[in-house]
């Protein structure tokens, strides 16, 4: 079964990088079709899906966070990774890692029920 596990500073300054690592389990990051993907939540609000890298090395975002967020992989360690710049206090949310692609990634609103595997999720708080 394909575990996934998020990790990474839990506090970040503002203006700096948000830097978070997903680690996959009980499943490769490369298998042929997948997406994973990076949400967050932030507090009182409801899913925001961020991107997603395709098993190929493509990546997808939400307009939104387009100019201010990279995901890339490290094939070898099964782990896929997020960078979103420039943070600031309203970047403060629980950051979750999945496998899946939401249907609506123009809004980057998005469903828990969109993805088949979740991670346990992490708080990040923006703060100086």
């Amino acid at each position: 079964q394909v575990q996934l596990q998020e990790s990474g500073p839990g506090l970040v300054k503002p203006s700096q990088t948000l830097s978070l690592t997903c680690t996959v389990s009980g499943g490769s990051i490369t298998t042929r079709n997948y997406y994973w993907s990076w949400i967050r939540q932030p507090p009182g609000k409801g899913l925001e899906w961020m991107g997603a890298i395709h098993y190929s090395g493509s990546t997808a975002y939400n307009p939104a966070l387009k100019s201010r967020t990279s995901i890339s992989r490290v094939t070898a360690l099964n782990r896929f990774t997020l960078q979103l710049s420039s943070v600031t206090p309203e970047d403060t949310a629980v950051y979750y890692c999945a496998r899946g692609l939401p249907r609506d990634i123009a809004t980057g609103e998005t469903t828990r029920s969109e993805y088949r595997y979740w991670g346990q999720g992490t708080q990040v708080t923006v703060s100086s």
